[in-house]
């Protein structure tokens, strides 16, 4: 009953919007599939950064949650699980982290801390900063790059723009996210793109996000001189984000499937056709 709690609590099905970047990075850094040992503590690596980030999120964030009526249902709004267990959580999650680092090389558990941080610090960002989204981003868009320099013990360019891609993709539809909580937002005095700017505007900023996530995957295709198939997995991309943002300026409703099916299949179409491309050709 426990783990399935903890697994609610952390939304563990959205770990696939940042895993498949992961193993991208690897992917890319390898040119072709890494090594089973690299790919097994990046997966480690992956699950308890993740793991941390969002219980520690829940965690700082209860007394919001209970405020708002469309997060008032969660687990510890509801006191379905006592803090100090959720605590200790964090803290197994963290050595996790910790440990699948040190495994994978001295660079990648030295630049530990530094993700560590940045999975905590976004928590509170909502309190002072519109930027919030941006931050939310830059967390996840490290997921590609850790994995890069997992499989490598360096950091290089083409793994940094994977990153700025991802950070931007998150951004973009973290903003779209938000609109469902405009008005509590701007009632509770939180910080957000859409509070600032109104959501019109918001998904508009939105939009320029993605685009520039777009070029980004461009831009890596042609750094790294991969071919057609991976051509064709970007522009299925730019579909997808094309039509994520026609559904929500028509129906504001449909931001919950567009959050989860869209973007959801993003990662897996990018991550597919260039381990495809790697492979035949």
């Amino acid at each position: 009953m426990k783990i399935k709690l903890i697994a609610k609590l952390i939304k563990f099905e959205h770990t696939i919007f940042a895993l498949p970047f992961a193993y991208l990075g690897a992917v890319m850094a390898a040119g072709g599939v890494p090594a089973w040992r690299k790919v097994f503590w990046i997966t480690l690596a992956m699950v308890g950064a993740r793991s941390a980030a969002m219980a520690w999120n829940r965690l700082v964030d209860w007394q919001i949650d209970a405020a708002n009526p469309r997060t008032s249902e969660r687990i510890l709004p509801q006191n379905l699980l006592d803090k100090g267990e959720v605590v200790i959580f964090i803290i197994l999650a963290v050595a996790l982290l910790l440990i699948s680092a040190w495994q994978l090389n001295p660079l990648a558990f030295r630049l530990s801390p530094l993700a560590l941080f940045f999975l905590i610090f976004y928590s509170y960002t909502k309190r002072f900063t519109w930027l919030c989204h941006l931050f939310l981003g830059l967390t996840i868009g490290l997921a590609p790059i850790g994995s890069w320099i997992g499989v490598t013990g360096e950091i290089a360019l083409a793994a940094l723009i994977l990153g700025l891609g991802v950070m931007f993709w998150v951004a973009g539809f973290d903003i779209i996210y938000a609109i469902q909580d405009y008005e509590f937002d701007k009632e509770y005095g939180l910080y957000s793109i859409p509070v600032k700017f109104g959501p019109a505007k918001a998904l508009r900023i939105a939009v320029s996000f993605h685009i520039i996530t777009f070029l980004a995957l461009v831009g890596v295709g042609l750094y790294l001189q991969l071919s057609w198939l991976y051509a064709v997995g970007v522009i299925i991309v730019g579909v997808l984000l094309l039509v994520e943002h026609s559904l929500v300026k028509q129906d504001f409703e449909k931001i919950k499937f567009a959050f989860f099916n869209i973007n959801s299949v993003v990662s897996i179409t990018v991550f597919v056709f260039s381990v495809l491309d790697y492979l035949l050709l």
